[in-house]
């Protein structure tokens, strides 16, 4: 039988494409190896695990809604608006994907802080102190989060046909009613997966957050800063919370696999 043309895998591409798939799993077997399965249990019911974990999910979550509510709108604009410097706002939205994570909680500071651009007027005003509080974990991660939504939205909304909203409002509705009943309903599987993507980097989120809202347990520690901190002192616990966050990047992935990744 004759091999088919184009089928057989060059040894210099083979052998780096395995150590380049080693180096990535590798570390991840190892977590699992060393997973202390009998005491996970205890590890993850006890107070600080729950504590960390539950500021986490909420937080998390808070983040994830608050770049639904002006991310899908600046999604729109980016899709649907042509304006001058467009490009130059695509880029500053995105900036925070490849900005590291510490250089956005510094930044964060700067503008929100006690004496930071905005935030000294808050304070002076409303009385109003965001870093180092729960609300300021919600920024950070929001911060960091939101551009994945915006992407996701941006693309499905460049994708969607623009006439079904056209002629919604040839037959009299206003543009706002054309985007939240023809156009909304079109994109709200790149608009779930956007979230699904945004909740699970604001989970995961670490250098912003202790940046900008410190590592205070009940307060403002998620579980990334309480793993940090575990590591020090237990690592079992570490690992334990490590764990979790594995879990739930396997789940995001699971769950967006059918969007995101084909096979041939």
């Amino acid at each position: 039988m004759t091999r088919a043309p184009g089928r057989a895998v060059p040894l210099p591409l083979l052998v780096p494409a395995l150590v380049g798939l080693a180096f990535l799993v590798l570390p991840l077997l190892a977590l699992l190896v060393r997973t202390p399965w009998r005491s996970l249990p205890d590890q993850l019911t006890s107070p600080e695990v729950w504590q960390a974990l539950r500021l986490s999910l909420l937080c998390a979550t808070s983040a994830t809604a608050v770049s639904l509510v002006i991310g899908v709108p600046l999604a729109w604009l980016l899709a649907r608006v042509e304006f001058p410097g467009r490009g130059l706002v695509r880029a500053l939205v995105t900036l925070p994907l490849v900005l590291p994570p510490v250089v956005g909680g510094v930044a964060l500071l700067m503008a929100l802080g006690r004496n930071g651009v905005v935030g000294k007027w808050l304070d002076a005003w409303f009385g109003v102190t965001l870093p180092f509080t729960t609300t300021g974990v919600v920024l950070a991660e929001a911060f960091v989060a939101m551009p994945f939504l915006v992407i996701s939205v941006e693309g499905t909304l460049r994708a969607a046909d623009p006439r079904y909203e056209e002629a919604a409002m040839t037959l009299g509705a206003s543009r706002f009613t054309a985007f939240r009943r023809v156009t909304l309903p079109l994109i709200a599987p790149g608009v779930a997966a956007g979230a699904v993507l945004a909740w699970a980097r604001a989970l995961g989120e670490f250098g912003a957050t202790i940046t900008f809202a410190g590592n205070f347990p009940g307060r403002t520690q998620t579980m990334p800063l309480a793993v940090y901190l575990a590591l020090q002192s237990d690592p079992e616990a570490a690992i334990a919370l490590s764990l979790v966050l594995l879990a739930v990047s396997v789940a995001v992935l699971a769950g967006l696999r059918d969007r995101w990744m084909t096979t041939s």
